[in-house]
């Protein structure tokens, strides 16, 4: 992970580069394109990685933007399609040849803060954003008390699909009867416990408790402060237990679920068109239910998340400006919604959020229902995700109360141990998946053979099996972006080389 500009800005920090308000102060810096010292005029060359569906509406704003600033400004544009899922992975592995701007998720945020591949904003720019932006999405691009990314969109949230030919619509909002309404037809009701600390974390941030994870001002963590281990979590567990123990459920959170018998999937907008093109006029769209557990009643929250666009540390004065500015201008209540419109893209800005067309699209409007309910996905340790996963199958699996409060003690014993991992396992890669019909649970081990090089035993791989290599035994960083997938069956070595984040399988 290279820091080499994030160290040579030192050497410019009298310069304002990210203000988004006027010219650099003072200095020798040129603007790239020409034009004078005092001015940001001039002509721009810069990189933009965005998804790959948003390329031509991204080229056509930029264009908007040569026309319509005041600066003088002109930005040259090489636009490439890199999803926000592989766009951190490329951006740490090598943040010299990365792209100027970005678009990412969230969940990458602290990594490229570790990895100085972020340029935080100026006093100015950052009261600006924050004053037009879901304060949820802002917080996600904060570390410390510094913005380092600009808000995006707003849309990486769940929220429940219905069959409405099967669920009664007054029985939307008991999570109770829609359990007993897909019982009585024989249907499933899908909603991903098995699997996902995504998901099953709604109990929990449905009785008040919370996992709010810090980080210093270089992104990395520091301190957890966890509740899930509580009397508020025992009432969790005990309402997660009337759904993983129905016969109806089914751990999964897929929209295709309509055509494999389930009447409710709970996912989220991405799913929006698979579940419309199988349920058509049937299809109904709400907030999450409530459960009861002692006469009191809860009502189920959920994560909230977002994607985010960064711009990369520059040395040269000017073009860190100039950068801010247009993220700034792409990230504005204009373009978020031209996303809207073109891509369906659900906004952060808080007046799109409230305009009538956004208002109007069933999934977005459940979205944004649901969002008084929801927990902002701020940073959050990689080893977060596989020790909280893990408590539906034990709530599942357990018999009394007593055995719920085990599956909590459990839980509280592995978030504790977080912060005591030795250096060598935190610095070490380690393989996990679906190989030998594992279900992404057990790590196995990797050695360095050579500098920067680590490696497998040999293993026996079927074909269909899927895995990534991680460090530290935790997702803040894992290679590659997707999922290998074993080609055929065989005897393999898995390779990763580090400085490329490249991993091969070597048949034996």
């Amino acid at each position: 992970m290279k820091r080499i500009i994030a160290l040579l800005l030192a050497v410019v920090m009298l310069f304002t580069l990210c203000a988004c308000a006027g010219k650099p102060e003072g200095g020798e810096a040129q603007p790239s394109g020409g034009g004078s010292e005092d001015s940001l005029a001039g002509t721009y060359d810069i990189t933009v990685w965005v998804a790959d569906a948003a390329v031509e509406l991204t080229q056509k704003q930029i264009d908007d933007f040569n026309a319509s600033n005041e600066d003088g400004l002109v930005i040259n544009a090489t636009i490439e399609p890199v999803s926000e899922a592989d766009a951190a992975t490329s951006m740490i592995t090598d943040v010299e040849a990365g792209a100027d701007i970005f678009c990412f998720a969230q969940d990458q945020f602290a990594r490229l803060v570790q990895a100085g591949a972020l340029s935080k904003l100026g006093s100015a720019a950052a009261d600006t954003v924050a004053s037009i932006n879901d304060p949820a999405v802002v917080a996600a691009g904060t570390s410390g008390n510094e913005l380092y990314a600009y808000p995006l969109t707003a849309d990486n949230g769940y929220f429940m699909y219905y069959d409405k030919s099967v669920i009664p619509e007054e029985d939307i909002g008991s999570l109770e009867k829609l359990i007993a309404d897909c019982e009585a037809a024989g249907k499933y009701f899908s909603f991903e416990m098995g699997t996902s600390a995504w998901y099953l974390a709604s109990f929990f941030f449905a009785t008040g408790c919370v996992s709010e994870w810090e980080t210093d001002d270089d992104g990395k963590f520091v301190s957890v402060h966890d509740t899930f281990n509580s009397p508020e979590g025992l009432i969790a567990v005990k309402g997660m237990e009337k759904l993983v123990k129905s016969p109806a459920h089914v751990s999964s959170s897929s929209g295709a679920d309509f055509e494999s018998n389930s009447a409710i999937v709970v996912t989220g907008t991405w799913d929006y068109e698979t579940v419309l093109g199988i349920l058509g006029d049937n299809m109904g769209v709400a907030e999450l239910p409530s459960f009861e557990v002692d006469g009191q009643t809860y009502h189920l929250g959920s994560f909230n998340g977002c994607k985010l666009m960064g711009v990369k540390p520059q040395t040269d004065a000017y073009k860190g400006a100039a950068l801010h500015k247009l993220a700034q201008y792409l990230t504005g209540e204009q373009c978020q919604m031209e996303r809207f419109d073109a891509l369906s893209w659900g906004p952060s800005n808080t007046k799109d959020q409230a305009s009538d067309k956004v208002q109007s699209n069933p999934g977005l409007a459940a979205l944004l229902a649901q969002f008084p309910y929801s927990t902002p996905q701020g940073q959050i340790h990689g080893s977060w995700w596989d020790i909280a996963k893990v408590i539906g199958d034990n709530v599942k699996e357990a018999q009394s109360e007593e055995d719920l409060q085990a599956a909590l003690d459990a839980y509280s014993d592995a978030i504790n141990a977080v912060f005591n991992v030795s250096d060598e396992v935190a610095n070490a890669f380690t393989v996990i998946g679906s190989i030998g019909g594992d279900t992404w649970s057990t790590d196995i081990e990797m050695k360095e053979t050579e500098e920067g090089v680590w490696e497998t035993d040999p293993l026996e791989l079927k074909a269909g099996e899927e895995f990534k290599v991680r460090k530290g035994k935790s997702w803040d960083e894992a290679y590659p972006a997707d999922n290998v997938v074993v080609e055929a069956d065989g005897t393999y070595v898995i390779q990763l080389v580090v400085a490329t984040g490249e991993v091969t399988l070597i048949a034996q």
